[in-house]
């Protein structure tokens, strides 16, 4: 840590482990928009984010609890698990590709980025959804899963329900 009079101190984020200053800046100099995907312990969030000088910008989002809401997924069910995350992506592409923003770059921020995960069955939503974010075809969940087949024939219905509501909606 900084204790001297030639030492700086880091960033108050940087400190506490919420922010990779080195691999956001990595994003932002792309220029594109982020799609930000954050898995809390409760839910699934995803938004699509533009840099601003004075503070990001959210242009849309999308959240577990509006599935429920919005789209009738089953209360009961999680909202953070693979088709969970699947349909929250969807729901960000086709708000994103309804509002004019087609090309984005995935942020799964520090989360870890083990093939599989629910942050690329998000990612697989946002494509699906007809969004273009680079990606390689190795990290994404196999169908099954996106599709809920791995945890009950109830699950694989409330998906497609769900996804029929979602594209009914835009």
């Amino acid at each position: 840590m900084a204790h001297g009079p030639r030492q700086r101190a880091q960033y108050r984020r940087r400190r506490t482990g919420e922010t990779d200053y080195s691999r956001r800046l990595k994003l932002l100099r792309n220029g594109s928009p982020r799609a930000v995907v954050r898995i809390s312990n409760t839910q699934t969030t995803a938004q699509l984010v533009i840099y601003k000088p004075d503070g990001d910008q959210v242009v849309v989002g999308a959240t577990g609890e509006g599935l429920v809401k919005k789209y009738g997924w089953p209360e009961k069910m999680s909202r953070k698990s693979i088709p969970a995350s699947y349909l929250v992506g969807y729901t960000l592409g086709k708000a994103a590709v309804a509002a004019g923003h087609s090309d984005a770059v995935l942020d799964i921020g520090l989360s870890s980025s083990a093939p599989g995960a629910r942050v690329f069955s998000a990612l697989k939503g946002m494509v699906d959804a007809g969004m273009s974010i680079p990606h390689g075809e190795s990290v994404i969940p196999p169908q099954e899963r996106i599709d809920g087949a791995h945890i009950d024939a109830k699950v694989a219905k409330a998906v497609d329900k769900t996804k029929s509501k979602i594209e009914g909606a835009f």
